[in-house]
């Protein structure tokens, strides 16, 4: 068995703009809140954080920055994943040495490998990293599926530990378990399929939701872990209408409204992302006050 790089709930996180760049101040302010609020790890520069529009030096300084505001207190993990793989080895060389506590790795989008190019791919980064590294399986973002017997193959690297799968797929993630076992830590990338994730034997979930709820979604993971199934169950169902809002426009556009409206970003994205439309505005608002997040 591999060790775990976290175990509950580690947000997505959002990155705070302005017109002119990186809002650091509220940045700082958001990482201290989540942990406060109990998050179990924080993932930095993903897709939610707009990894794929941040400059090169953006995209080091948000990773830097998060390891430095976090300080030790949760583990962090740096997105470095990239369709340019020597762009990837460059970047997680980088976030191994600013002391990312792991690495996030999406399929490489645009390029579509086969699976052999995948293996070779995510081999040549984990061989480069002297950090954990995860795999980041999204084909609906990415348009390449990271299939179970090449998670498998890759999972016999030492420095692959875990996966996040954001396919939808219960039927494939079922097979990633069955043919890696101890061998892989699976999380659900799916704010919707938590439960079900981790009924197969799944570590937790990297979250869009706990952006607004970090508690709430942390207290999901654990109450499974711990036993309460059926608490985690109904709560897994209660938050269901806000996850999906949250998904009802290409993330991050949804995430980024609702953290505006909590006070913690301008509702600013890069293009080709654009502010919400009003009509999805009104109905994550409305769920939201329902929650009492706003």
């Amino acid at each position: 068995m591999k060790n775990t790089v976290f175990t509950g709930a580690a947000t997505a996180i959002i990155t705070p703009m302005t017109a002119t760049g990186i809002d650091y101040e509220q940045f700082a302010r958001l990482i201290d809140w989540q942990i406060a609020e109990g998050i179990d790890a924080i993932v930095v520069a993903g897709t939610t954080g707009e990894g794929s529009t941040l400059t090169d030096a953006e995209h080091r300084e948000a990773i830097r920055f998060c390891v430095e505001q976090v300080a030790g207190r949760v583990p962090v993990i740096a997105g470095t994943g990239s369709n340019d793989i020597a762009y990837a080895i460059d970047l997680t060389k980088y976030a191994c040495e600013v002391g990312a506590d792991a690495m996030l790795l999406v399929t490489p989008y645009y390029n579509k490998a086969t699976q052999q190019g995948l293996i070779q791919s995510f081999t040549a980064v984990a061989d480069a990293s002297t950090k954990p590294c995860i795999l980041y399986n999204v084909p609906g973002r990415t348009g390449c599926n990271l299939l179970p017997a090449t998670v498998a193959k890759l999972a016999e690297h030492p420095n692959i530990v875990g996966i996040k799968e954001a396919s939808g797929n219960i039927s494939q993630i079922a097979q990633v378990a069955h043919l890696c076992g101890d061998n892989i830590d699976i999380y659900s990338g799916n704010d919707d399929q938590i439960v079900p994730v981790m009924s197969l034997g799944g570590k937790g979930v990297i979250s869009v939701l706990s952006n607004l709820m970090p508690a709430e979604t942390s207290k999901i993971c654990h109450d499974y872990l711990e036993g309460r199934t059926a608490e985690a169950t109904a709560a897994q169902l209660k938050y269901l209408p806000l996850v999906d809002a949250l998904f009802c426009e290409v993330n991050p556009i949804p995430v980024k409204a609702a953290m505006a409206a909590m006070g913690y970003c301008e509702d600013i994205l890069r293009l080709p992302l654009t502010p919400m439309e009003d009509a999805h505005r009104a109905t994550l608002l409305g769920l939201m006050k329902e929650q009492n997040l706003i």
